[in-house]
């Protein structure tokens, strides 16, 4: 089941491009994370991403950007019972930018890392770690 979560954060949508599309910054922000390895670029971005939460949630996604609408999509590459499909999208608003997330896992999570994966935290967690950011 897909769900979606809007969101607000005070920093201009062009920041929260950046950040969001910095793979080496995941870890620094994304709940439970443990390891987030690019594998692949396409014009200086990355293609495919490999992810560990622990021994038992690892799973690889594929992107796509969009950046004049400053919008991100994945889908699971390899592990696809356990990854998950989505997408972020950034919109300007009056003092900051509008967060549209949309997410849904894999039918091999359990209830535990369904939790881990909760899409409202994970955005939550992101606000938290753009309005913090330099």
């Amino acid at each position: 089941m897909q769900q979606t979560v809007t969101s607000f954060v005070a920093r201009d949508p062009e920041t929260c491009w950046r950040l969001f599309t910095d793979a080496a910054a995941l870890v620094m922000w994304v709940p439970g994370l443990r390891r987030a390895e690019v594998l692949a670029k396409e014009r200086g971005m990355p293609a495919e991403i490999h992810f560990e939460f622990s021994e038992s949630l690892v799973y690889t996604l594929a992107y796509a950007y969009d950046p004049a609408a400053r919008e991100v999509r994945w889908q699971p590459k390899l592990g696809r019972r356990d990854g998950v499909s989505g997408s972020m999208r950034f919109d300007a608003g009056e003092g900051g930018t509008t967060l549209t997330y949309t997410l849904e896992h894999g039918a091999g999570r359990t209830p535990s890392e369904r939790e881990l994966g909760d899409i409202q935290r994970t955005v939550d967690a992101f606000v938290r770690w753009a309005t913090a950011a330099r």
